[in-house]
């Protein structure tokens, strides 16, 4: 059984054990549902992300699957999958999935060994986060809604090791409605979560249930002067 089959097999039984169909799976686990349905179908042409992996395990962790599963999410610590090179920078995967700031449709998805890098110092990422560089992906903005904090093309880096939203208003990159896009978000009394951009002409909305989708925590902006 090769790494996709062995992916789709795992779905099956998770899906099996939840009593849940894969749309449903992912949305458990705050995941875009094609990120889950191409590998259940056996139509994906690469395997579960290492992201992928830590939100099915932490939405699921009593599946028994888990032990027989050979993951691709056991990657090395920095400077072995993400080498540190003599002068100090390490590649960062890029995340093509067309975040716009005002909605833009997702028409792709990450695709680990097609994803152009990135080039960051490695002593200016740990001054900002101390997860694992496996866990950072970067991305531009696109649109007004979020400025002046975050303008049109700025790169945008996404720690997807993060995904609990129970702090207020820290930036999130998020599918809502199948719109890719990056807000702040604000967990409301009664369950729901507010998506509130920084620009106050975008009127604010709320997700209940399966409606959002967190992708990551933005956890910092890179911007010309």
């Amino acid at each position: 059984m090769n790494g996709l089959e062995q992916d789709q097999h795992l779905l099956k039984a998770l899906s099996v054990f939840a009593g849940l169909p894969p749309s449903r799976l992912a949305s458990e686990a705050g995941l875009a549902a094609t990120t889950i349905l191409r590998p259940f179908n056996g139509t994906a042409t690469s395997r579960l992300s290492a992201p992928t992996i830590e939100k099915l395990k932490a939405q699921f962790p009593d599946f028994p699957g888990w032990g027989d599963f050979t993951s691709p999410s056991n990657l090395p610590a920095d400077g072995a999958k993400r080498r540190i090179t003599a002068d100090g920078m390490v590649d960062v995967r890029q995340i093509d999935l067309r975040f716009g700031l005002g909605g833009v449709i997702m028409d792709s998805e990450i695709v680990e060994d097609q994803a152009e890098t990135m080039s960051f110092p490695i002593a200016w990422l740990r001054m900002i986060t101390t997860s694992p560089t496996d866990m950072l992906y970067w991305a531009r903005g696109m649109g007004n809604s979020m400025e002046p904090a975050i303008g049109d093309g700025d790169v945008i880096l996404i720690d997807r090791s993060q995904f609990d939203v129970g702090f207020g208003d820290l930036y999130w990159a998020i599918s809502y409605g199948q719109i890719g896009m990056i807000k702040r978000l604000r967990p409301m009394p009664d369950g729901g979560v507010k998506i509130l951009s920084d620009n106050p002409a975008v009127t604010p909305e709320t997700a209940y249930d399966g409606e959002l989708h967190v992708f990551g925590r933005v956890v910092a902006v890179v911007k010309r002067l």
